[in-house]
């Protein structure tokens, strides 16, 4: 059914990268990492699961309507009420796809569905037949594949090909299976399936076990054609397989893989910047590809052989997955134009709008910072652009501090676009902040996580707080920047508070299980 060289690279980032704990998004911010992952070249958006929740529903048409080329994908479960949800999301879409799941595996039909195995089939057959009576292209998973018995799963898949379905997903739901393991289920799969040439065999790992990319891999080398995958790995409990390592394992070793993505590479590592900013999720140094450590090179006998010949240490280029190279040094003086030609080389493109929003605060950052780099300009998009309309926002902050004297801080809010103001004590001055906001906000949040890192080198670097809160039992990340590191730290708290906000409004029913 298609080119058995080209691999379809379907990104669930915005469904299964939002089951991360903390990592909710609300429309605005789904739809701006949409329309990037669009450029990025990704065949595939599943934009989320429709039936979740009203936020869900809403963000997914947004998304559908917006975008201009790639497939929209909505997730379903087996049942008639998810699957008119889901093609009414994505219906507009330029070409929407539904995809819709029942788990085939005996310990799930047992104990969880309290199915037989013939009932699940004759589930799994009706909704694919609703689904392709909507559209043809028409997505089917079997949940927790890799432990499902091997006749059955082929018997479900060849049943659903005949419904309607073009795509049939394996998916390692919980992360167990091992490579060879699961290079074989894939093969065993293509050979006892008679009409698997009439669909697309795709495969869907998770990390538990740190094997999702090897296991995607495996499946490749076996007769897999798509891969779901997510930016950064992120993924409920230990993530999914990252889109960064398998495309670059495919591009950089053609002799081994002689596949082909549509991925624009040097677009990666912008992607994956947007997707930690907008999330809060951060990228651990030593992640492949798109770590702070990547392409750092520390000992001695590296660097000499570096400067030799980069290959010696390097299997790729930072510029090939779009780590910025340019020379460019912006300062106080840099201009408009200069700006935001700049920003373009980042991979963003900015309405004028925005770009006013930005220019305003990197002038004000120049005030405080001699040079201005590619991370700063990042925290500036994000505090300026990507963050929609918020229930809370920060004025003034003052804080009083020392080892001579008792912690206090004053702090000025906007409630709704009302003012107020207050202060109080602390323990230390960003208790006394945190303090001072939980009062003026009225909110009972419990403070999970507090990590500070500086964005870049150098004393005048901008601080980036990153908080994890917790409230009725609903969990949020928030991220704030600033040369100040007590500023960050309020903005931070008061980002995970609107994240909370979000949340409470748009509180999702039932997270899917893939």
């Amino acid at each position: 059914m298609n080119d058995d060289r080209k691999i379809i690279i379907f990104d669930t980032t915005l469904r299964d990268g939002e089951q991360s704990p903390g990592g909710s998004m609300n429309q605005a911010e789904k739809l701006r990492i949409a329309t990037q992952l669009e450029a990025l070249g990704v065949d595939v958006i599943e934009a989320g699961f429709p039936a979740a929740s009203e936020g869900d529903y809403k963000a997914v048409k947004a998304i559908a309507e917006t975008l201009k080329k790639t497939q929209i994908a909505a997730l379903c479960r087996a049942n008639e009420q998810d699957i008119r949800r889901g093609w009414d999301a994505v219906k507009d879409a330029v070409n929407p796809r539904i995809h819709t799941f029942i788990a085939t595996s005996e310990l799930h039909m047992k104990y969880k569905l309290q199915m037989e195995p013939a009932q699940v089939l004759k589930q799994a057959v009706e909704s694919v037949k609703l689904a392709a009576s909507f559209t043809k292209n028409v997505e089917f998973s079997a949940e927790d594949g890799s432990r499902s018995d091997r006749d059955f799963l082929c018997t479900v898949f060849e049943s659903v090909i005949d419904a309607g379905a073009t795509t049939i997903n394996l998916p390692d739901t919980v992360g167990y299976a091992i490579p060879e393991e699961f290079g074989e289920l894939v093969k065993y799969v293509m050979e006892n399936t008679s009409n698997i040439d009439k669909a697309v065999l795709s495969v869907h790992c998770h990390n538990d076990l740190g094997l999702a990319t090897s296991n995607t891999l495996t499946a490749i080398k076996n007769g897999a054609r798509q891969v779901e995958v997510t930016i950064n790995g992120i993924g409920e409990r230990a993530g999914n397989t990252a889109l960064e390592e398998v495309v670059m394992s495919l591009a950089t070793r053609p002799n081994f893989f002689p596949h082909t993505t549509g991925i624009d590479t040097t677009r990666i590592y912008p992607t994956s910047r947007l997707v930690s900013m907008i999330t809060g999720i951060l990228v651990q140094p030593n992640h492949a590809i798109v770590g702070a450590n990547a392409f750092a090179h520390e000992a001695g006998i590296h660097q000499d052989g570096m400067l030799k010949n980069p290959m010696t240490y390097e299997i790729m280029k930072p510029e090939t997955v779009g780590i910025n190279k340019n020379s460019l040094v912006l300062g106080k003086h840099s201009g408009r134009h200069a700006l935001n030609a700049h920003i373009q080389t980042m991979g963003y493109n900015l309405s004028e709008d925005e770009l006013k929003v930005v220019f305003k605060k990197f002038k004000n950052l120049a005030d405080k910072k001699k040079i201005i780099q590619d991370e700063d300009i990042e925290a500036l998009i994000n505090e300026g652009v990507l963050r929609s309309s918020e229930v809370f926002s920060l004025e003034y902050i003052h804080v009083l501090s020392g080892n001579t004297v008792f912690p206090t801080a004053s702090i000025q809010l906007n409630i709704n676009g009302r003012p107020v103001q207050g202060a109080t004590a602390g323990s230390g001055p960003i208790d006394a902040v945190y303090n001072i906001i939980s009062k003026l906000t009225g909110t009972k949040s419990e403070l999970l996580r507090f990590t500070i890192s500086a964005l870049t080198e150098g004393t005048d670097a901008q601080g980036e707080v990153t908080v994890r809160l917790k409230e009725d039992g609903v969990t949020a990340l928030g991220k704030g920047t600033d040369p100040d590191i007590i500023t960050a730290a309020a903005l931070a708290y008061i980002n995970g508070l609107n994240r909370l906000e979000y949340l409470k409004t748009n509180p999702p029913k039932e997270q899917a299980p893939l």
